[in-house]
């Protein structure tokens, strides 16, 4: 059973991964700015989910769909491996692909909308809350709330104290990681935060050292908050909360 679970979660994973470059195209652009219509070719984009490449020309404009299928995949089959089937995978299983979109988002324009970063959050908040009346489930909810709710304050302090170096977007992300974190327990939250923290940091070291970035320079903080996040994560279903 388990190893069936984990291959429905990783075709599941794969076929959201090939539905995603597309919504990261459009949504990839600078604050300010709609969101893309229209490919380079100047052929109008249909929809928002799909491949990035155009319909009319063949034409593609963004990043190959390869990779975004392996990644989701594998990040849709480890909480599968690791939680089982236990009532929160179904909301890890959706929060998943959102987080592969933000993370590429954030790569690219250095920016994490709000169209996806506040479902996150209160998607996450209120199917934790479904999940917390199933049985089997393995965390608590008011727990999940407040990581929510510390996280995100944790990073609103960083916010204020250095508004160059990071984006609002950081501490609306936070609040959706937050209550995925705080499901499983507050070591869960401090192990994940810190994940984050820590590769953002070695991150942007790496680019210093390298003379690809200056020091000052905003990062895309988001793609390492969603990975310390997804590794909390896969720690505390592993340890059963």
């Amino acid at each position: 059973m388990d190893a069936l679970l984990i291959v429905v979660a990783a075709v599941y994973g794969a076929v959201a991964g090939a539905l995603v470059p597309r919504v990261r195209y459009r949504l990839a652009v600078e604050p300010g700015e709609e969101w893309r219509s229209a490919g380079p070719c100047g052929h109008p984009v249909g929809g928002w989910v799909g491949p990035a490449r155009c319909a009319v020309c063949g034409r593609r404009y963004g990043p190959g769909a390869l990779w975004p299928v392996g990644v989701t995949a594998l990040a849709c089959a480890a909480p599968a491996a690791v939680a089982g089937a236990r009532p929160e995978l179904a909301v890890w299983l959706l929060a998943v692909p959102v987080g592969v979109v933000l993370a590429g988002v954030d790569r690219s324009v250095r920016r994490l909308p709000d169209v996806l970063t506040l479902p996150l959050a209160l998607g996450t908040a209120g199917l934790l809350g479904g999940a917390a009346l199933i049985p089997g489930a393995a965390g608590s909810w008011p727990r999940a709330l407040l990581g929510g709710l510390v996280l995100a304050g944790g990073y609103f302090v960083l916010f204020l104290l250095h508004p160059a170096g990071m984006g609002f977007g950081d501490v609306k992300l936070a609040a959706g990681l937050g209550c995925a974190l705080g499901w499983y327990g507050w070591g869960v939250l401090l192990l994940g935060a810190f994940a984050g923290l820590l590769l953002g940091s070695l991150h942007g070291l790496a680019l210093l050292v390298t003379g690809r970035a200056r020091r000052g320079d905003a990062l895309a903080l988001g793609p390492f908050m969603i990975v310390g996040a997804w590794a909390g994560v896969l720690a505390g279903a592993l340890r059963g909360g």
